[in-house]
């Protein structure tokens, strides 16, 4: 099988919303943690997001989390949405991650949108993105 021919979309990420809610908080040990985060994609990618992470945070301010993101807008100039699940770290003051487009979730212009990339930011600050990416063939679209 070969290797799709990738795109590179770069944007900038603000966040407008960043709701933590601790669900466990043992004596010893990390917290446990829900992060609901709603934020606005600018550049490559013009488009809202919505995400709920799960962390696991520790005294030091280390921390890892997983996340699942609706993306709704533009990319190409393709306008629909798609789900990005992330995985990710925090350490010192640098968070930093990579994702995937989840097979299957595009929806409008963008179904069949397949790809990679990731996101790193100081903490507390808007993050710079990238996304490597694909269109696989699907049959509403014949591409």
């Amino acid at each position: 099988m070969s290797t799709p021919a990738t795109t590179r979309a770069e944007a900038a990420i603000t966040v407008s919303k960043y709701e933590p809610v601790a669900y466990e908080e043992p004596a010893a040990g990390g917290t446990l943690n829900r992060i609901h985060v709603e934020e606005r994609f600018s550049g490559d990618i013009e488009a809202d997001g919505v995400v709920e992470f799960l962390q696991a945070a520790f005294a030091d301010g280390s921390a890892s989390f997983v996340g699942l993101e609706r993306v709704s807008g533009t990319l190409a100039d393709r306008a629909g949405t798609f789900l990005l699940q992330d995985q990710g770290t925090v350490a010192g003051e640098i968070v930093s991650g990579e994702w995937f487009v989840v097979p299957g979730s595009g929806t409008g212009e963008l179904a069949g949108l397949r790809g990679t990339g990731g996101f790193k930011a100081n903490l507390g600050e808007g993050a710079n993105v990238w996304l490597d990416y694909w269109f696989e063939a699907t049959e509403a679209t014949g591409e």
